[in-house]
């Protein structure tokens, strides 16, 4: 596996990663901020049955923190990352430093409305614009034929497609920028970076957040009220110990439009929470209503 952290030294070995495939290969990016887990690693090997070469990016994106979030905190593994990413046959880590990333005179900011608000983005204002610009930026970088993100966070991969699509990036086009499903401790908590700030208790607590969610679909599929079984779910969650819910809401998974009752096309459930110092999202899909 070839390792870059300047762009010149990327162009390079993405041409001669598509040269070896003799030029017709796809090339997929898997991107992420390093801290690497199985979800990240399951998008890896999906990205190797679809795709002749593998990109994987690491960067800890400075643009997508807020003033008080834990980007010094964040989790910094690059030599633990690069064997996992080896071990599974990646062919090229870009690791940009954040000079490289953003050099003097960055200036440039992409706003993404509609899907960008609510949900995250107003418990986090600012994060979905750091999301969608350095996601511009890694797309025009490697120009991948397609790019795989997983669906546990489903409004940012929401966009990222309306971005793709908006913009008229063709590497990747918005069809193929793929999600793939959430994956999934033993106990149904989705994994996460963030699951490595839970004490053993609290994490022992943070399966309470799947189970009320499952509870919540089951009651809306069978035609339960919508306000008040999303109104049970936080009581559970809040008996399950965790300390506050920042959102639980029903929401179309294409347009991320709010819904008060169960509609005839493919929904979400979306619910974020704080366990101690810790802030979890989780998503599942809701069946839609016959019509």
């Amino acid at each position: 596996m070839q390792t870059v952290h300047t762009l010149d030294p990327l162009r390079s070995a993405v041409a001669a990663l598509r040269a070896r495939s003799g030029g017709s290969g796809k090339i997929a990016l898997v991107t992420t901020m390093g801290a690497l887990h199985e979800g990240h690693l399951t998008l890896v090997r999906e990205a190797r049955k679809r795709a002749a070469g593998v990109v994987v990016s690491i960067f800890v994106n400075p643009l997508q923190f807020g003033a008080n979030e834990d980007l010094d905190a964040y989790p910094r593994q690059l030599e633990r990352d690069s064997a996992l990413l080896e071990g599974e046959g990646v062919d090229l880590l870009w690791a940009p430093t954040v000079e490289a990333m953003y050099p003097a005179g960055f200036a440039s900011n992409i706003s993404v409305t509609g899907v960008s608000e609510g949900l995250c983005g107003a418990a986090r204002p600012g994060h979905f614009d750091g999301v969608a610009t350095v996601v511009c930026k890694l797309f025009n970088q490697v120009l991948p034929d397609l790019a795989l993100f997983g669906e546990k966070d489903w409004q940012q991969l929401a966009v990222i497609r309306r971005m793709t699509r908006d913009l008229d990036l063709t590497l990747p086009a918005a069809d193929n920028v793929l999600g793939i499903g959430t994956v999934r401790e033993a106990d149904g908590l989705a994994m996460s970076s963030r699951n490595a700030y839970l004490s053993a208790g609290q994490r022992a607590e943070a399966v309470a957040l799947p189970t009320a969610m499952r509870v919540a679909i089951a009651a809306i599929e069978a035609g339960a009220d919508v306000p008040a079984t999303l109104a049970r779910l936080e009581s559970d969650l809040l008996a399950g110990g965790f300390g506050s819910i920042d959102y639980a809401q029903l929401r179309d998974a294409d347009d991320l439009v709010l819904l008060d009752a169960r509609a005839d096309r493919p929904m979400r459930l979306l619910v974020a929470a704080r366990i101690g110092s810790t802030r979890l999202i989780d998503n599942m899909a809701v069946a839609p209503a016959k019509s």
